[in-house]
């Protein structure tokens, strides 16, 4: 084996074991989030996590000494903070106050489909028509599942959560391209400074009348989503799809709703139903359909 080939190998078990990492985090995100929403409005979650996470964000870049981004980069930083640090916490936070964690997790199934699609959009690669035939039927899943479960309970719940997946798909996929440039880490520590001068406000202006009354739960729920589905998670993520391609890294997130459902039935008691597994499966097969015929 050639040293060139043991070096693409190596960067090849980088990204993957980074992904992989960074989809453990996430994973707890929904779950935490609900726990947190019982007792604060989404948009003080929302703005206390950014702040939060942009404070220790600042720390980082100024241990390392990370360089300042080209001004050709901040559009992409802006991205990057619209919706990940802005779109997709704020959207799926006022959405799990009328759906439980359980029924927003079943749309997370589509986050690597719309990372795909986000990235291809961006010029990473042109998938073919089996690729788009197979993103179609896992969109169509979760339709389906929305409409026969809970549509008709929380329709705004469901159209938020759809809403967050789209803003979210290309969050990652910006984020993963620029990180070939700017550095993994370094994304998600500039998109968070970007978008403290909106956060942080929203957090001063939303704080709670009573911060007693807040159990610890709803405090650990925050810190969680604040630490490591804002901050240490994106390390890894930006990462992984930097080294190993966005498409191919982000089926990582196949694993997500799985360890986010055990986590939902464990914390929060919440039913796993057999139709929500059913869906889970069917939406997975669509995702290796696509990725196989992605080209």
């Amino acid at each position: 084996m050639t040293t060139t080939t043991l070096t693409q190998t190596s960067v090849r078990n980088d990204a993957w074991i980074s992904g992989g990492l960074a989809v453990v985090a996430f994973s707890g995100s929904l779950p935490a989030t609900r726990i947190a929403v019982l007792d604060m409005s989404p948009w003080f979650l929302t703005g206390a996590r950014a702040t939060i996470a942009a404070v220790l964000g600042a720390l980082c870049l100024w241990a390392f000494r990370a360089p300042w981004p080209k001004k050709s980069e901040i559009g992409s930083l802006l991205i990057v903070a619209g919706g990940t640090v802005i779109g997709f916490p704020l959207l799926t936070a006022i959405a799990l106050q009328t759906v439980s964690s359980v029924h927003s997790i079943v749309f997370t199934g589509l986050l690597p489909l719309s990372t795909a699609l986000f990235a291809t959009l961006l010029g990473e690669k042109r998938p073919t028509t089996m690729f788009w035939l197979f993103s179609g039927l896992g969109a169509a899943c979760i339709l389906a599942f929305a409409a026969v479960q809970g549509f008709a309970v929380s329709p705004m719940g469901d159209l938020l959560m759809l809403a967050a997946i789209i803003v979210c798909g290309l969050g990652y996929a910006e984020g993963g391209r620029l990180g070939r440039r700017l550095g993994g880490w370094q994304v998600i520590c500039w998109a968070l400074l970007i978008a403290l001068p909106v956060m942080g406000p929203v957090m001063m202006l939303t704080l709670p009348a009573d911060m007693a009354a807040i159990s610890w739960p709803a405090w650990l729920g925050l810190g969680y989503v604040a630490i490591f589905s804002m901050l240490i998670g994106f390390f890894f993520w930006y990462r992984g799809l930097s080294l190993g391609g966005i498409a191919a890294i982000g089926q990582l997130q196949l694993i997500q709703p799985f360890l986010a459902l055990i986590l939902a039935a464990l914390l929060l008691k919440e039913p796993v139903g057999l139709s929500v597994v059913a869906v889970m499966l069917a939406i997975v097969a669509c995702v290796f359909g696509a990725r196989k015929f992605s080209g």
